[in-house]
């Protein structure tokens, strides 16, 4: 008798692990180290390891619904599952700002960090150079290869290593042991502003994202109930202690963050501090590789979900459903992207932009929450009574951590972030005649 075709079971714990690092990437604190040092007044440290308790939490909930759902995949998906389908909507609704933002954000580092190295080229000349070869890549549908991706992350923990070795050695020069081994970085007193630290995490807390890519691959995970949920929660945990101490050693060979001579591309001049020209060039040849490679692949599957929209008929089908004969990619869409980033970068600051994608993030991620805890505390009668920790009180306390962090954005990221919000309630309302019919679906498997 004959099969149905599917996916094979082949994938372990720690592949998913691997997977999930690569997606969130080994050096995801160093873009946004100078503004977070600043804005905590020198405690990253403390803001990373406050944003992973909210992603491990998070992570729970994701691990657990991708075990329930495992074809699933997404925030969007999950929400739809576990509440209902305008509420997932909403969710997607979020993402896609997410999706938007991600081309926009990578553009800005990296025409910053081309900046530095070429100062006689403006910055909005580079700018327009990366959004305009990002997008001519992605029309001749070039993809970037599991092979590159694996080169480009032994490229990252070569030289964030180098870094780390370099910066322990620098300290103990300086001032031995009493140089490399403090609290400053995590607590100092009279220093430390609550207010200033929450406003920070909610900067840091990009460090992890990405870390729900993982539960895309439940169909191919021996043993998807468990690993899973390990997977999403080890990434976290990896991810915060690696990226924490990067920033602590970054704090200690650099402790005044008044002094950067330019703030959002501060660990560069750290790395020159501590490894000279050498390192300083390392470090910026790899940021802009990591910058062109993550612009690569966001603007590609935004151009995807945009397209997925057409296809169903939530957007203009003649436009966004539009395919290159030739190449098979929806070319309309990634130039209309491609222009968005190019405008966006020239439009917001790095900070600002990261703050808005995290505005995104962060309402997906207390959607899944929520879906979690009714999946397996209302609705399953069982677990009210046997379950009630993880089936309750732990959704429960991911929930309020990222309400948290999302409530700490400043006041620009929450009003252009609730604008975005609104115009998809009223495209949802206008789309549904008032909450009557069930939205169109979203497709963000592919992208």
């Amino acid at each position: 008798m004959s099969q149905k075709p599917g996916l094979r079971r082949v994938l372990t714990l720690w592949d998913l692990v691997f997977y999930g690092i690569v997606l969130i990437q080994p050096i995801a604190a160093v873009p946004l180290f100078g503004i977070a040092d600043r804005l905590s007044g020198g405690h990253v440290v403390t803001t990373i390891l406050i944003a992973m308790i909210a992603m491990m939490l998070t992570a729970i909930s994701y691990g657990r619904m991708a075990a329930k759902y495992p074809t699933a995949g997404s925030a969007y998906s999950y929400v739809s599952r576990g509440l209902n389908a305008h509420l997932g909507f909403l969710a997607g609704w979020a993402m896609i700002l997410d999706y938007l933002l991600i081309p926009v954000l990578n553009v800005i580092y990296g025409a910053l960090t081309l900046s530095r190295i070429i100062s006689v080229v403006p910055y909005w000349v580079w700018a327009a150079i990366l959004s305009a070869l990002i997008s001519i890549l992605n029309v001749r549908g070039i993809k970037s290869t599991a092979r590159a991706n694996i080169v480009l992350l032994i490229l990252m923990c070569g030289v964030i290593g180098a870094f780390m070795l370099l910066a322990i050695h620098y300290l103990f020069r300086l001032g031995g042991a009493g140089a490399l081994f403090s609290s400053k970085p995590f607590y100092t007193p009279g220093a430390t502003d609550i207010s200033s630290i929450a406003t920070a995490t909610s900067l840091a807390a990009l460090t992890y994202i990405g870390f729900d890519g993982v539960t895309t691959l439940s169909e191919e995970v021996k043993d998807p109930e468990k690993n899973v949920l390990r997977a999403t929660v080890l990434v976290c945990f990896v991810t915060g202690v690696f990226s924490g101490a990067q920033v602590y050693l970054a704090q200690r060979v650099w402790p005044d963050y008044a002094s950067f001579p330019n703030i959002e591309t501060a660990f560069m001049d750290i790395s020159r501090r501590v490894g000279g020209a050498s390192l300083f060039g390392a470090m910026a040849f790899t940021l802009i590789l990591a910058s062109f490679g993550s612009g690569l692949g966001g603007q590609a599957g935004a151009a995807r979900v945009l397209f997925g929209m057409g296809r169903e008929g939530a957007l203009p089908r003649k436009v966004f459903a539009h395919l290159d004969s030739q190449k098979g990619v929806p070319s309309w869409n990634l130039w209309m992207i491609g222009i968005f980033a190019f405008a966006g970068s020239l439009l917001l600051d790095f900070e600002r932009a990261a703050e808005l994608l995290n505005f995104g993030a962060f309402l997906a991620f207390m959607g899944v929450n929520l879906a979690a805890m009714k999946q397996f505390y209302f609705n399953d009668r069982a677990g009210r009574s046997k379950h009630w920790f993880k089936n309750l009180l732990l959704p429960a306390l991911g929930f309020l951590f990222c309400f948290w962090i999302c409530w700490s954005l400043p006041r620009p990221a929450k009003v252009v972030g609730g604008f975005w919000f609104a115009g998809g309630v009223i495209y949802l309302a206008f789309m549904t005649s008032w909450f009557r019919r069930k939205p169109v679906q979203m497709d963000f498997m592919d992208s």
